[in-house]
């Protein structure tokens, strides 16, 4: 295995979130191995930092050799804001969402260039999808994501478009001037709409959670199945439930909290 040059240099802790780093959802599991090979590290150096994040909670060890995230480096992440206060807040007016039309519900954040989700809700009859909890995805190609690259700013936007834009179906937009279009007329109508971008036979409506001053906290879309088209009817309750949100935020919010707390997820956007 061809070590990175940089790797000596990083310091222990970094070798150790470089490690946590590795999992993704389509890599819960690894073995001593793969960890070394993902985090581009000595198989030594992983062996004896695999065995203290054991022994912390940050890491779990099957039967069979597999290492997985420990429950205790899950209990730490619940601490953070975005994954507290604004999912505490958020959730009771999802729940009335959901019971109004069983349909998959999502809240997410804008994080860096993805859509990181940190709610969802969903039931037997919802359209199967690929997001969950603690998934990141394309801002470009999902209905909470291009809710939130509305309200981002012209920076960012050009930022955005500077990157290559993923293909997921044969819907889905790659055309910078037509994505421009479509994040214009997302913000001019004040919603976001998907049909078959991100998975085919799912399609979704969005709106932002504005936080006053401050962008918006985060976004709360539906996904339905498409063969039923008339999202815009779906847009008031959306709308009601996001100012909702807004205003048990800004109700609830103590100084530092919106510059130290969830808001700072938003990096890249305007301010």
């Amino acid at each position: 295995m061809a070590v990175n040059g940089d790797a000596p240099r990083r310091s222990m802790a970094g070798r150790a979130l470089a490690l946590l780093g590795v999992f993704d959802p389509a890599h819960p599991r690894l073995r001593l191995t793969e960890l070394a090979r993902r985090a581009d590290l000595p198989l030594a150096t992983v062996h004896r930092l695999t065995g203290e994040l054991v022994s912390w909670g940050a890491l779990e060890r099957d039967a069979d050799g597999y290492y997985s995230i420990g429950l205790r480096l899950w209990e730490a992440a619940t601490l953070a804001p975005v994954a507290g206060r604004l999912r505490e807040v958020a959730l009771p007016f999802m729940q009335d969402l959901y019971e109004a039309t069983r349909e998959n519900i999502h809240l997410a954040v804008h994080d860096g260039f993805d859509a990181l989700y940190v709610e969802k809700l969903s039931g037997h009859r919802s359209v199967p999808v690929i997001s969950r909890i603690g998934a990141r995805l394309p801002l470009h190609s999902t209905g909470v994501g291009k809710a939130l690259l509305a309200r981002a700013g012209a920076e960012f936007l050009r930022s955005y478009l500077e990157r290559p834009l993923p293909r997921f179906t044969r819907y889905t937009i790659t055309e910078r001037a037509r994505l421009v279009r479509e994040v214009r007329a997302t913000a001019r109508r004040g919603y976001a709409l998907t049909n078959e971008e991100m998975t085919l036979g799912s399609c979704s409506v969005a709106v932002p959670i504005p936080v006053e001053g401050h962008g918006p906290a985060g976004a709360l879309g539906i996904v339905v199945r498409s063969v039923r088209t008339d999202l815009h009817r779906l847009v008031p309750d959306l709308r009601a439930a996001a100012d909702a949100i807004a205003r048990r935020l800004d109700e609830s919010r103590v100084p530092g909290v919106a510059e130290g707390g969830f808001v700072h997820l938003a990096r890249g956007g305007s301010r």
